[in-house]
């Protein structure tokens, strides 16, 4: 997990989102119980991580890329 990353999930757990890892390296993140997206364990791409963001943004996160 890169740094960037560290600090996405850092701020999914501190405004009440669940994150947890998969058997193969991805983070699925819960609100309220319910599944609201993946982030790759290793993205290939920054579009990944930013369309995990976005997805999280609908579910309510807050997040202001630096």
């Amino acid at each position: 997990m890169d740094k960037e990353l560290k600090k996405i999930v850092a701020a999914l757990e501190e405004q009440g989102f669940k994150v947890t890892p998969t058997k193969r390296g991805h983070l699925n993140v819960y609100k309220d119980g319910e599944w609201v997206t993946v982030f790759a364990g290793t993205p290939s791409d920054g579009r990944g991580v930013l369309n995990s963001i976005a997805a999280a943004r609908r579910a309510g996160f807050r997040w202001k890329r630096k």
